[in-house]
């Protein structure tokens, strides 16, 4: 993203070809379960990624602000179709992280953002989350009962985002 941002034309090429494959994955299974063209959404979310690129800030996730765009974009698809529903902004960010985990610079975004919370928290986020532990399979394997998981992974998730609306730039 920071070379693409840069003004190399091949660091934004391959920033759209890694996006795309992850849009497609976490869009798929949310717009066919609400009857949205996929399609028409991944393009509507690849164009705000286009067009609101300069609002990412150097040195953060760009997981979690991908996810942000592309929960709204979900949610806009279903009002414009008369639909009111709630997309988890956890499935998506679980989405993205287990599609981009392959990248190394994700998977060092991830960990930046995990740093910052408490131990707890960090290891209820990563199993379910990262390893895919459903609350319950990540109640057992913490010793913790499923509503505190469930608590922890909300609470959690909440304070990543604020984190993530207060890193400063790097500029």
């Amino acid at each position: 993203m920071e070379r693409s941002l840069q003004g190399e034309p091949r660091a934004y090429e391959q920033l759209l070809v890694l996006l795309t494959v992850a849009l497609r994955a976490v869009v798929n299974s949310r717009a066919r379960a609400a009857g949205l063209d996929a399609e028409d959404v991944v393009q509507e979310v690849l164009l705000a990624l286009h067009l609101k690129r300069g609002t990412w800030k150097t040195g953060t996730p760009v997981a979690p602000w991908v996810a942000a765009i592309a929960r709204n974009k979900i949610v806009d698809a279903l009002r414009r179709r008369g639909q009111r529903t709630e997309v988890s902004i956890e499935s998506v960010v679980e989405t993205l992280c287990n599609e981009t985990a392959d990248d190394g610079r994700s998977a060092q975004d991830v960990e930046h953002m995990l740093e910052r919370l408490n131990d707890r928290q960090r290891q209820v986020v990563r199993a379910v989350s990262i390893e895919g532990y459903s609350a319950q399979e990540a109640a057992q394997r913490l010793q913790m009962s499923e509503v505190a998981v469930r608590v922890t992974l909300h609470r959690s998730l909440k304070t990543l985002a604020a984190i993530f609306r207060t890193v400063p730039s790097e500029d």
